[in-house]
């Protein structure tokens, strides 16, 4: 099935003005609105933005929350207003806390507005918006039906490790559903982040930079401090390596007996963390003589392609009006299917719930 996935970095940062022409299109130039105030969002914040940040694992009653959601609304939308049928998702460890307050906040979303002449002369404005549908899902529940579904097209009794940002989360997947008892969440790369940014702030001067700014360059082989050059290749894969063997691999052992992997012999990793080698070649030495470790082929995108393809269940096949948002910790991602067909036998045997 065709798609389009549109993802942009979670970040946000209040402005005291509106900003023309400072980019190319609308997912570069996000410019939102709140009670009056102008809020900028995404690559905006990024290169704009002073200070950046976003809270982890927001609530739905949290202002970034609710601006995070109304901006993937908003690109769904830039090229054609219709009424929408929208699946996203909480992590297990505030699912059932959070789950009504997402969905009655989706649902009382009637109008966005934002600037326009970030990316074009066209004034500020406001968007009236129609939603349908909604359903909040549990993120690995999301990523399960992508595995599925999607281009996997995974099959039989499987685990999946989603190397979130904000979350970590385990568990194992039959095709009657999820095994709650190996079901877990713990905290996710920026424990990796706050150990690279505590020691980096050791020898160099961070000046003003985030824990999400520090967080974007940590793929990178260097970054650039107090101007130099600095060689980050060490210091990462010592932090991973320390993230992997005291947090990971504690709850991968409480989570997963030796009876799951007579049942399931393939891990999934999924996330932003399952872009690191070090992580995945930490995984490989673990398991080798038990199961095989495989990267998705679109960890980025993997939670929001479950969410889309549940909003086509949700509308009993009218992809038009299906979408999928994953408002993570580390970037927003919204999905959208272009095909007329999909799987819906398959996917409606399978569907796990989560209470």
């Amino acid at each position: 099935m065709k798609k389009k996935s549109y993802s942009f970095p979670s970040m946000f940062e209040a402005t005291s003005e509106e900003l023309n022409f400072v980019s190319k299109d609308l997912i570069n130039g996000i410019q939102l609105y709140d009670e009056d105030q102008p809020y900028i969002l995404g690559n905006l914040a990024v290169s704009e933005g002073l200070s950046p940040n976003k809270s982890i694992n927001s609530s739905p009653d949290e202002l970034d929350y609710s601006l995070f959601l109304k901006a993937g609304i908003l690109l769904a939308c830039q090229s054609n207003n219709r009424p929408l049928t929208i699946t996203t998702g909480l992590p297990f460890s505030t699912y059932n806390i959070y789950k009504k307050k997402a969905e009655e906040l989706i649902r009382n979303i009637e109008t966005i507005e934002y600037n326009q002449g970030t990316f074009s002369n066209k004034a500020r404005t406001k968007l009236k918006t129609t939603i349908q549908k909604v359903e909040i899902l549990p993120e690995m529940v999301g990523n399960i039906i992508g595995l599925r579904v999607g281009e996997e097209n995974a099959e039989g009794s499987f685990f999946v490790v989603s190397l979130g940002y904000g979350t970590c989360e385990v568990v194992l997947s039959t095709d009657s559903g999820i095994v709650h008892r190996t079901a877990a969440s713990i905290t996710g790369m920026q424990y990796a982040v706050d150990m690279f940014m505590k020691a980096l702030s050791n020898e160099y001067y961070l000046g003003f930079k985030t824990e999400k700014q520090l967080d974007m360059v940590f793929r990178n082989d260097y970054i650039i401090l107090n101007r130099k050059k600095v060689n980050i290749v060490d210091l990462r894969k010592r932090v991973l390596e320390r993230y992997y063997e005291h947090v990971i691999s504690p709850v991968l052992r409480r989570s997963f007996t030796d009876s799951d992997f007579e049942k399931a012999d393939k891990i999934y990793l999924t996330g932003g963390g399952a872009l690191f080698p070090e992580l995945i070649e930490a995984f490989n030495v673990e398991f080798s003589d038990i199961a095989t470790v495989e990267v998705v082929k679109n960890p980025l995108t993997l939670t929001s392609e479950g969410y889309s393809l549940n909003s086509i269940m949700l509308t009993g096949g009218d992809k038009s009006t299906a979408i999928g948002l994953d408002v993570g910790n580390a970037n927003t991602v919204l999905t959208q299917y272009e095909s007329d067909k999909y799987k819906k036998d398959k996917q409606e045997s399978f569907k796990p719930s989560f209470t």
